[in-house]
């Protein structure tokens, strides 16, 4: 409501006296109409809220409770909260688009189809729904040879033996999408116990956990340049490439490879090439810049095996290898103009660098912006500093800038980044790119390291500076002097710097990140880190104060130091983390707030009457201050309780998530009752428990169904 409409109404006598005043019945009626405008806002709501899909998050729970929908036991808790975690928490155990869906599903019960779409409603995974029976194989009688029935040709076939010229088939035996018969298993689909898949009652539910995660048209890691060997990673290690999901053509349609985010397979690849390779699709090739001409056709890619680099592609072929993320030339091929690919791999959140939305990328409108890469004003990052630079003398105060880097190249220029008093720098990628920061020295062919330094001459705020977005590969971060802030968004500092083609780190025992000497205070959320080491006095400084929030900090094995001083001294640092997880040892000299973390190492705390640890797992002979629902120590059970990792190999798809054979009082050990550590939000325990709890109410009659993770 706006407060001149108020005002109109009143009397022109009254307007009168009133501007002679100094309008303070106008101000009086602004208050009124503010409120009133809330009071319409509400009323708005309350009619908005009648429709699920136009209704507030907390109204769901009740929507679906006059349909009958049945919520996780311990839900309710979260309705009263108000936090974001909370309703993160609540928009996973009861999913608006379930709920929508409920009165639809029920009519649609004992249906494969729709099984797939309650686990995409319900966990929000792609799925694909077996029926076992019909892969069961059976004595066929006689008399059914000579009927001329379909569906009784049909059946002959499910007891023939295996063709072994269907290489596909044979490929695919034992997982999601088989098709060759077998044998009867007397475990049931859904045991608690020892688990059987080929059962007359079976239906399993093949799920896939991991996301396909897009890089497009970025330059290819030439690992051998004479024999034209590239991989379609940019560090160079071996990657297995996915799929990239097509949506399903109905709702009655059961899911196949082409809908799931799975490894891509050399079979598939060789026999559905059409389906996988192109520019819009899973994965592409490039020979040169330009998008359009320098594409390689299709007909000159050829599927094969490059584990050992020993094929020779004939004249005209491009080899690749789906499983290793390998690509290979013929010999003597003109290469001078680089070659770049799409490609797509699998990871388990949105973290860390990559061409996912991020939030918060809205520009104020008196913030300086530029913009470097191709097509850009500036081609090179230093080229838009030292562009900032000279816009900051013509400007009364401290300038607030953002450097903006658009598509997915290598920037090797950035060395030196000087900060003076006032200034608010952000380096960060354009939203749909990864851009990555090669830190090397390319006249000394050595590596080298980004330096971020603050200098004294000059009064006003110490300067703040944000990266976002980016990959730093080569070296390492290091702040030096009077800087106020660094902050690091949905950024990856490779761990160990580099990656060998095996995957392993190429220089380990190297820090990530570097503070010398500074008051910074470090703010870390949704990124990937190598370790962390500070160099402080610690007589005449203050701690420096680090916060890591959903992040992986990882030295690249459990007995290194992820958080340290110098020589694995104490770090001198007050350390706060939440849901976050650490690969390596901790040593610092205080903690604020240690709360849903999983620490894999030593970890030792100099002021143990400083802070809190709550609702972590960490080895049980820590030194820490008093330790509060954290395991192994609250179950009882320190031998049972241990932390397992999927794998803790950065590069690799299951790269910091837990074992599908850990512990469930780890699975569950954060406050909410989810996973602690960086994967915390994806709220895995409430997804799959809600999953199940689905699955009873709509499995076909007389069947059990059983849920399989494929990733």
């Amino acid at each position: 409501m706006n407060p001149d409409q108020l005002y109109a109404l009143l009397p022109a006598l009254h307007r009168r006296l009133d501007a002679d005043q100094g309008s303070r019945l106008y101000e009086l009626l602004s208050v009124i109409a503010e409120q009133a405008r809330i009071v319409q806002d509400d009323i708005e709501q309350l009619h908005d809220n009648w429709f699920i899909e136009t209704c507030e998050d907390w109204v769901v729970p009740y929507l679906g409770d006059l349909v009958g929908y049945r919520t996780l036991p311990g839900t309710t808790a979260a309705l009263s909260d108000g936090s974001a975690a909370a309703d993160g928490l609540l928009a996973a155990a009861v999913p608006r688009r379930e709920v929508a869906n409920t009165v639809a599903n029920r009519r649609r019960k004992g249906t494969l189809a729709l099984l797939e779409d309650l686990a995409a409603d319900v966990a929000d995974w792609p799925s694909r729904a077996v029926e076992y029976r019909r892969l069961l194989a059976v004595t066929q009688p006689i008399r059914r040879y000579a009927t001329e029935d379909h569906d009784a040709r049909r059946r002959l076939r499910r007891g023939g033996l295996v063709d072994l010229r269907r290489i596909d088939v044979l490929d695919r035996i034992d997982g999601p999408f088989d098709e060759l018969a077998h044998t009867v298993e007397v475990p049931r689909t859904d045991s608690t116990r020892r688990v059987g898949h080929y059962g007359i009652p079976g239906v399993g539910l093949h799920v896939w956990r991991l996301r396909a995660h897009a890089v497009t048209r970025a330059p290819a890691s030439c690992v051998d340049q004479a024999g034209s060997c590239y991989t379609f990673s940019i560090l160079g290690n071996d990657t297995q490439l996915f799929t990239k999901p097509v949506p399903e053509p109905s709702a009655c349609h059961v899911a196949d490879e082409m809908n799931v985010p799975a490894p891509i397979r050399r079979r598939a690849l060789t026999e559905r090439l059409y389906d996988y390779y192109g520019p819009l699709k899973s994965l592409c090739v490039w020979t040169g810049p330009d998008p359009d001409s320098d594409v390689v056709p299709l007909d000159r890619i050829v599927s094969t095996d490059l584990s050992e680099w020993s094929y020779s592609p004939l004249p005209g072929q491009v080899a690749l290898d789906p499983v290793l993320g390998r690509i290979m030339f013929p010999e003597q091929t003109n290469l001078e103009r680089g070659v770049r690919v799409t490609y797509h791999h699998a990871f388990a959140g949105d973290f860390g660098g990559g061409e996912y939305p991020r939030p918060g990328n809205a520009v104020g409108p008196t913030v300086a912006r530029y913009r470097v890469g191709p097509g850009e004003a500036h081609h090179r990052i230093t080229d838009a500093i030292e562009r900032w630079r000279a816009d900051k003398r013509h400007r009364p105060s401290p300038a607030e800038a953002i450097v903006e880097i658009t598509g997915n190249d290598i920037h090797h220029d950035l060395t030196d980044i000087l900060l003076e008093p006032g200034d608010h720098l952000t380096l960060r990628a354009d939203d749909g790119a990864r851009p990555v920061l090669a830190l090397l020295d390319p006249s000394e062919n050595r590596d080298a390291a980004l330096r971020i330094t603050g200098t004294r001459r000059g009064e006003g705020p110490l300067p703040r500076i944000v990266l976002d977005g980016l990959m730093v590969t080569g070296g390492s971060i290091q702040l030096r002097g009077k800087v106020g802030q660094l902050m690091i968004r949905h950024c990856t500092f490779v761990p160990g710097w580099d990656l060998d083609p095996r995957g392993l780190p190429r220089a380990p025992e190297e820090a990530a990140l570097e503070l010398i000497d500074t008051p910074v205070c470090v703010e870390v959320e949704h990124s990937i880190l190598g370790s962390i080491v500070v160099v402080q006095d610690e007589e005449t400084t203050e701690p420096s104060r680090l916060f890591l929030s959903d992040t992986v900090l990882d030295a690249t094995h459990r007995e290194r130091a992820a958080l340290a001083g110098p020589q694995d001294r104490y770090a001198h640092a007050v350390l706060t983390a939440r849901r976050t997880t650490v690969i390596g040892s901790v040593h610092t000299r205080a903690v604020g707030t240690l709360e849903n973390c999983l620490l894999d190492g030593d970890v030792q705390i100099a002021r143990q009457t400083q802070g809190r640890v709550r609702f972590c797992w960490l080895p049980p002979d820590s030194r820490t201050p008093r330790r509060l629902y954290c395991q192994p120590e609250h179950s009882g059970d320190p031998d049972h309780v241990v932390l397992k990792f999927a794998g803790t190999r950065y590069g690799t798809p299951d790269y910091v998530q837990l074992a599908d054979n850990c512990a469930e009082e780890i699975r569950r050990a954060a406050e909410d009752g989810s996973e602690p550590g960086a994967f915390h939000d994806l709220f895995r325990p409430q997804r799959q428990d809600n999953l199940y709890a689905r699955l009873a109410e709509y499995t076909p009659a007389g069947c059990n169904a059983g849920v399989f993770f494929a990733t």
